[in-house]
């Protein structure tokens, strides 16, 4: 089969062997999605050689279980050992022998085939599309920010970044009724927003000690520097992106304001599959082009575009 191999931090498409694996599914792939973190495995973010791609729509051809054959899925992409530590005590996610589909041990979607443990598919309702099912892994993120905190419609809450999963992030956020602001840099990205009827907000315009919670999804020095003023004391900073290298932090003062922060990863799939069916999320306003898996290097070209959002590869 085609695929997209990542080595050395060099990309190229190649024909190796389709993918085989006891008590795994295999997924004939229909859509994947390019997001942030693959544009960074090829900059040399992690350590990772194989098939890149973990957001993803496809149909299962092969399984134990004869009823998923046939059948539309996404999958969620940590394989865990449901034996150590982490996972006996309800932290799969941190599992300390997981693979990562496409980014740790484990060869992900940009190719025509790959596979999974039935445990991580989920079926895909008739009435959700393939542009919008490929949005599930990173909707399902955006949701963890609920499932880690309670957002009250009194709150004010302040989202820095607009890009890939941040437009997520805004759209599940304004789903609450809370008192929502986002710093959006791109014109594009405003537009996004302000059509959903999300408030934009300047980053001059930003009263510092004031928002009971921040939403940090730049992954940059400079907005997690705008989070820790705007935050008010003993607010809620949620940290929903990663950081590359080392950062100065002023501990000290994080200690006197009593500010709270969690990092956010991984989120529930059923939820966004549920939302999306219901069309109270539209995640297709992201997509600005597709390509096939014969131009997927032009694709990953495009993706790293300034501007870009959602960039997907078909078969």
């Amino acid at each position: 089969m085609r695929a997209l191999w990542l080595e050395n931090n060099r990309i190229d498409l190649r024909d190796i062997a389709q993918p085989r694996k006891a008590n795994e599914a295999l997924i004939k792939i229909r859509k994947a999605g390019i997001c942030s973190t693959d544009l960074e495995l090829v900059k040399g973010y992690y350590p990772y050689t194989g098939i890149l791609g973990h957001e993803f729509v496809g149909e299962v051809v092969e399984a134990d279980d004869a009823s998923w054959i046939g059948q539309r899925v996404v999958g969620e992409i940590n394989v865990v050992c449901n034996q150590c530590e982490q996972c006996l005590n309800g932290r799969p996610t941190h599992c300390e022998n997981q693979t990562v589909l496409g980014i740790v041990n484990r060869d992900g979607t940009f190719a025509e085939y790959t596979t999974l443990p039935l445990a991580n598919l989920h079926r895909v309702a008739d009435s959700v599309p393939d542009e919008m099912a490929v949005f599930t892994e990173p909707l399902a993120a955006a949701l963890e920010i609920q499932q880690q905190i309670q957002i009250k419609p009194t709150d004010r809450i302040l989202l820095i970044g607009a890009g890939r999963l941040g437009q997520l992030i805004a759209q599940t956020l304004a789903l609450t009724g809370c008192d929502l602001r986002v710093v959006a840099r791109h014109a594009h990205q405003q537009s996004l927003l302000k059509a959903r009827g999300i408030r934009v907000i300047a980053e001059e315009e930003i009263n510092p000690w004031r928002w009971d919670v921040v939403v940090e999804a730049t992954g940059s020095p400079s907005g997690f520097s705008l989070a820790r003023q705007a935050i008010r004391p003993r607010g809620t900073l949620v940290l929903k992106s990663t950081y590359k290298g080392e950062m100065n932090i002023d501990f000290s003062s994080i200690v006197v304001d009593e500010i709270n922060i969690i990092g956010s990863r991984c989120g529930p799939f059923q939820p966004a599959l549920h939302l999306m069916e219901l069309l109270q999320i539209d995640p297709t306003v992201l997509i600005a082009d597709e390509f096939k898996l014969d131009d997927v290097l032009k694709a990953f070209e495009r993706a790293a575009e300034t501007g870009v959002l959602k960039v997907l590869v078909g078969p």
